[in-house]
């Protein structure tokens, strides 16, 4: 065998080894490794984390930048942090493949979102005056 054919051989093995379909235990580890890695921000974390008079660099440290800054009539800021996230949970079954191809597949699926809003009210000073959250799941 001349390394011509090997590597055409190798190469084509990669390619089909590429194509095949993984599975859904594999797809549910990759979306649980991507939620682990997105932003943190929970109620837990909120709750533990954030506190009356601290200043708006701690806050920043503990759950990052906010997606909204406004401020009131007396040009206090507030910060909105909004977190949006969806679930999807697919469920199947297949009989025997030939190669990379299924066959008699079975699946059902269904999505879930959730929303997280917390809002941080500071003073004139850049101290928490005030927070709140609010958590829904549809």
């Amino acid at each position: 065998m001349n390394l011509k054919t090997l590597v055409l051989i190798t190469l084509s093995l990669t390619l089909i080894y590429g194509c095949y379909p993984t599975t859904l235990e594999e797809q549910s580890k990759d979306i649980k490794a991507a939620q682990e890695a997105s932003d943190n921000i929970s109620i837990g974390k909120v709750q533990r984390e954030i506190k009356i008079g601290m200043s708006n660099a701690d806050v920043v440290a503990a759950l990052g930048s906010p997606n909204m800054v406004t401020t009131d009539d007396q040009r206090r800021e507030a910060w909105v942090y909004d977190k949006v996230s969806t679930e999807a949970f697919v469920s199947g079954s297949s009989g025997l493949r030939f190669f990379w191809i299924p066959r008699d597949v079975k699946a059902a699926g269904s999505t879930t979102q959730k929303t997280l809003t917390i809002i941080i009210k500071f003073d004139d000073k850049g101290k928490v005056r005030d927070f709140a959250y609010q958590s829904s799941k549809f």
